[in-house]
């Protein structure tokens, strides 16, 4: 679910388009992100980065998504090194 690496951290998620509210849910095994966007010409994937860019405080360039363009279940890193910002990461999933 989290793993930290050199780069920042990878995150796997599982994503929930056209939902009513953009929210983090946390469960036993995943992390699930809701997202209002539909899933029409990548624009969930980009409200998903925008959200997450949010969420953590940090600029959208630092936000991939290496896994899953066009899949529910996602890989995403993100680039960063500020202790701050992986511990407000680690507290969604603690």
């Amino acid at each position: 679910m989290l793993k930290e690496t050199k780069d920042g951290i990878i995150l796997q998620l599982r994503i929930s388009p056209n939902a009513s509210k953009n929210e983090i849910i946390t469960t036993d095994d995943m992390l699930k992100v809701k997202i209002t966007a539909q899933p029409v010409d990548g624009k969930a994937n980009k409200a998903l980065v925008e959200f997450l860019s949010k969420q953590f405080k940090v600029p959208k360039s630092y936000i991939e998504i290496l896994k899953g363009q066009t899949s529910k279940d996602k890989t995403v890193l993100i680039k960063t090194t500020s202790d701050e910002c992986i511990a407000k990461i680690k507290s969604y999933i603690n």
